[in-house]
């Protein structure tokens, strides 16, 4: 499977709504599904890098938002037919001075298969909280190329 990131565009929105609102009702599936809308994208990633990653038939499988002022990595989302196949790390090999930046992101500890992502992608824990949607793990980034 070939993936293409590339920095998201105006008309990327709608697509990207989508996929956000799927992704969040998929991942926390503990909370109601009504709590999720359209409308939460634009507000949640104001601001932010915007990296999009499509299949062959550059269909939109994935994106990841970013807080570039703090390397804080507020949104990583990957179509449920898309897990395991690359898309993830994809996005992450995609961010500006990936892998020497550190980048730092919060995980809720419910949200398991994510948690093990971002293990597997050699994130470390650095610090954990409670917030509104439950406990969190705080994550740092982890330059694989120095061990």
């Amino acid at each position: 499977m070939t993936i293409k990131v590339r920095r998201a565009i105006p008309e990327d929105r709608p697509a990207l709504r989508q996929l956000f609102l799927q992704g969040r009702r998929e991942a926390f599936e503990w909370q109601a599904p009504e709590k999720f809308s359209l409308e939460d994208f634009d507000e949640q990633t104001q601001g932010e890098l915007l990296l999009i990653a499509e299949d062959e038939s550059s269909h939109p499988v994935g994106f990841i938002s970013v807080w570039e002022e703090d390397s804080f990595i507020h949104h990583l989302y990957v179509a449920r037919s898309h897990h395991r196949k690359g898309v993830g790390r994809a996005l992450l090999r995609a961010l500006p001075r990936w892998p020497t930046l550190r980048y730092r992101l919060k995980c809720l500890v419910l949200n398991t298969s994510a948690l093990a992502f971002y293990r597997a992608c050699r994130f470390t824990e650095i610090g954990s909280g409670t917030s509104e949607d439950g406990d969190y793990v705080l994550l740092k980034s982890h330059d694989e190329r120095n061990g």
